[in-house]
């Protein structure tokens, strides 16, 4: 790599760099507004930095990297019922991670390159800047544990190699959940029509079983008047993951909504005007990306809830010619019956110590949770 190249560390939003959201229009979850989201708003086991990449003086690529503590949080569902031995060694030998990328998302949302830069050249930048985030922890008496990169899909990932990433492991967790919109729907009735019918049935009937529940799109204002009930329903669907490496803090939503303002859609579900669940969702150039959701759990099963979101954001997202509904990771099954397609997702992750990195794939599939779901297709053939 030529000397002509450097990368900058940022911790300050507001500090970044004039053509910054030049580089991050091409995804909002590496623009200045959102990166303010997480510097004001982000977990509290969470750390953030930005990174820019330089030639010949010019930013020609950004990126973002999160420090995590886990001992901070019930990481397995096992260790929230009592004493948890894979939580226990999972925390005192690997708890402290260093990741590019954005562990509240799934998708590639570490890094952008302009044409001015190689990747190779790229990669051996943010390599030299992981190191210098782990020196500035190790600074402080923060030893990280695990250093990772994600989510790349087959066509995005790199050649970490030639970026100097050597003895990392190359894993693949659970499949990022994509809807793709096909051209010729222009209404949710277009979308119905191409469905068979066992799932039109399926459709029809959570749409009866919906009844009585009022949708309304919520406002700042909103949001921080049913703060606490938020908070509460999103810890119902948070608690129940059988992994966990953070919890939103209560004023997360809010704070998106002041940064993001149109591009982030907050839908309230009500019975007799008490709030029952909610759903949120990103606009993202031609892809619509769902965020959190919460729900009541004894309203959730009776009135399906959660599959009535997922055909209200198809809904929306048909309506307003989105290409694609990033669904993410979770229920995949579920998710399979409305249309979407799990696409494999991958990243690198290696342990500080050597010894323990000799055993990174044995131990990777250990502490993976384990997801058995059916592939549905609920679209004619």
């Amino acid at each position: 790599m030529n000397t002509d190249h450097h990368f900058k560390i940022f911790k300050d939003a507001n500090a970044l760099p004039i053509g910054w959201d030049n580089i991050a229009c091409e995804n909002i979850f590496l623009s200045r507004n959102y990166l303010k989201v997480l510097q004001t708003s982000s977990p509290v086991n969470m750390d953030c930095h930005f990174i820019g990449l330089y030639k010949n003086n010019q930013l020609c690529a950004i990126a973002l990297s999160q420090y995590i503590n886990l001992s901070k949080v019930n990481t397995f569902v096992e260790e929230r019922k009592g004493f948890c031995l894979k939580d226990y060694l999972f925390k005192k030998f690997s708890s402290h991670i260093l990741i590019l990328g954005n562990n509240m998302l799934t998708g590639q949302n570490a890094y952008l390159l302009t044409n001015a830069i190689n990747q190779a050249d790229a990669l051996k930048l943010l390599y030299g800047a992981l190191n210098e985030l782990k020196r500035q922890y190790r600074k402080e008496c923060i030893y990280i544990n695990l250093l990772s990169i994600k989510d790349f899909n087959n066509d995005e990932l790199p050649d970490f190699k030639s970026g100097g990433f050597k003895g990392y492991y190359r894993f693949c967790t659970q499949p990022n959940m994509i809807f793709g919109i096909r051209d010729q729907w222009l209404s949710i009735d277009d979308y119905l029509a191409d469905l068979s019918t066992k799932y039109r049935t399926q459709y029809n009937r959570a749409r009866k079983k919906a009844e009585g529940i009022e949708k309304r799109k919520l406002s700042l204002e909103d949001i921080k008047q049913y703060r606490e009930r938020i908070n509460q329903l999103y810890l119902t669907v948070a608690g129940n993951a059988s992994f966990n490496t953070f919890h939103l803090p209560v004023d997360h939503f809010e704070v998106f909504k002041q940064q993001l303002d149109s591009d982030f859609l907050f839908y309230g579900y009500f019975v007799d005007g008490n709030l029952i669940g909610f759903n949120t969702l990103i606009k993202n150039g031609d892809d619509m990306d769902t965020y959190f959701l919460g729900y009541d759990a004894s309203v959730q099963k009776e009135k399906m809830l959660y599959l009535n979101m997922l055909y209200d954001m198809v809904a929306y997202a048909v309506k307003k010619q989105f290409k694609h509904i990033v669904f993410a990771r979770s229920a995949m099954e579920i998710k399979s019956s409305v249309g979407a397609e799990a696409e494999q997702v991958y990243g690198i992750i290696k342990h500080t110590n050597p010894l323990i990195n000799l055993f990174m794939s044995r131990l990777f599939k250990f502490y993976d949770p384990k997801i058995v779901w059916k592939v549905r297709s609920p679209f004619k053939d």
